[in-house]
């Protein structure tokens, strides 16, 4: 995992552990349950509660688990996890993308997980070698011009 990635998960854990707190505080405060028994926003609360705490769950053990990949540690040669890499489509037009861990990728900002297909593909590869990925449309070829 990059150092970045890891830093926003401790970021989305702090802002779930303050999350929790809020719903622990207002379950607090609405806990009158009437004569039917629990309040309806009460079982809600808990509800949402229980969400939260799983999500702090699977993030902790994430962050307990992270590797994080420092600069001087790679190889600029060769394409690993936290490496950029332009590649040049089927010869065409060339497009780059920031290699990172499953919990990380974003391909929206063109960050690919190295165990997606293109990103496995990559990994290991060094400039000038071409690689073929099937897509949905076919095979598409890269040739691998840049890594960072």
């Amino acid at each position: 995992m990059t150092q970045e990635g890891y830093d926003k998960l401790c970021q989305e854990l702090e802002t779930l552990k303050s999350q929790r707190d809020k719903i622990i505080t207002e379950i607090e405060e609405v806990a009158q349950p009437d004569e039917s028994g629990e309040d309806s926003l009460v079982t809600q609360l808990k509800e949402e509660l229980e969400l939260v705490l799983g999500k702090i769950e699977d993030l902790e053990h994430v962050l307990e688990e992270a590797k994080i990949i420092s600069n001087f540690k790679r190889k600029s040669n060769v394409v690993q996890v936290g490496s950029t890499v332009k590649i040049k489509i089927s010869g065409n037009s060339t497009k780059e993308f920031y290699i990172v861990s499953d919990i990380e990728s974003d391909p929206s900002q063109n960050k690919i997980s190295d165990s997606s297909p293109l990103g496995q593909a990559l990994m290991g590869k060094k400039i000038n070698d071409s690689i073929e990925v099937e897509a949905p449309v076919g095979k598409i070829t890269y040739k691998i011009v840049g890594i960072k």
